[in-house]
């Protein structure tokens, strides 16, 4: 069985998946949003004593995840790179390499707010980049959560996250997936990256992450 939570959005049977991705099976295509690739070495750039690791580990993930489905196509819902610090010699063989072992999918990148300080990926990568909103089928995929006239809209960069209340003081932040009417709100693919609390309200639906799974959260 593949793990993940069905939803059905602008009437299309999708996936919420526990690796924090939406998947497509109409179309064969995975979205993330909120990569951020690279974070880490610029906070080391910085002076902050932070671990490597973490791209490695990210693209590690979208390896699993597109081995595991056939996915066709890769939607990034911006923020693909962190900042232009991140643009080290290691980090542009490890992008080279993953993409030479997935030379027949089709990424495309809606630029995000990150995407305009980073700058765009190197050309070699073959991804196609382009602006807000993108329209794909019945979804405009976006980076900065807003409404459409027409399309579903798909978005990142608040990088959500739920906060689950036990007995006493116990409290559990986890991300999560966020659907409003018209919208919904990806958690950050990438590992080191925080998350901004979603208040439960009317007409919003929360889905946690956490222990391999997707949880729904009763409405508000």
């Amino acid at each position: 069985m593949t793990p993940g939570l069905a939803v059905t959005w602008a009437d299309e049977p999708l996936l919420l998946l526990p690796e924090r991705a939406l998947w497509w099976p109409a179309r064969r295509t995975l979205f993330i949003a909120d990569l951020h690739l690279g974070k880490a070495a610029t906070f080391r750039a910085a002076g902050q004593p932070v671990p490597a690791g973490t791209t490695q580990r990210n693209l590690a993930r979208l390896d699993a995840l597109i081995a595991r489905h056939g996915a066709q196509a890769l939607v990034v819902l911006g923020d693909f790179l962190h900042a232009e610090q991140a643009r080290t010699p290691a980090l542009l063989d490890a992008l080279a390499q993953w993409r030479a072992r997935h030379a027949a999918l089709a990424i495309t990148l809606v630029r995000g707010n990150h995407d305009s300080h980073a700058g765009d990926p190197p050309p070699g990568l073959s991804i196609t980049l382009v602006d807000e909103p993108h329209l794909l089928g019945p979804f405009a995929c976006c980076h900065h959560p807003q409404r459409h006239a027409t399309h579903f809209v798909l978005a990142g960069h608040v990088h959500p996250v739920c906060v689950l209340y036990g007995p006493g003081r116990d409290r559990l932040r986890l991300p999560g997936f966020v659907a409003e009417p018209g919208q919904a709100w990806l958690p950050a693919f990438g590992e080191f990256t925080g998350g901004w609390r979603v208040e439960p309200s009317p007409g919003r639906r929360c889905y946690a992450v956490g222990d391999g799974q997707v949880w729904p959260l009763p409405p508000a």
